[in-house]
């Protein structure tokens, strides 16, 4: 048994799709910065208790290896 969809079917679910992200992009950019602000405040306060330390730190360690590479290849 296929569970396929149809092509007007696979439309309507990419254009709702659509519509919930336009809507979803209108909401976060009416937030006001400040808020923005205590949101991501929140959230790094939390990265201790969400046990996201740990991973954090290896993708730092990503990053500032990456920085190295690209500043001694452009030699700044």
């Amino acid at each position: 048994m296929e569970n396929r969809i149809t092509r007007s079917e696979a439309i309507a679910f990419e254009k709702h799709w659509k519509m919930i992200n336009d809507i979803e992009r209108e909401e976060l950019r009416a937030i006001p910065a400040m808020e923005k602000l205590k949101q991501m405040v929140a959230l790094m306060s939390s990265v201790e208790a969400l046990g996201w330390a740990k991973a954090l730190a290896a993708e730092e360690k990503e990053v500032r290896e990456r920085w190295i590479k690209l500043r001694k290849y452009y030699h700044v």
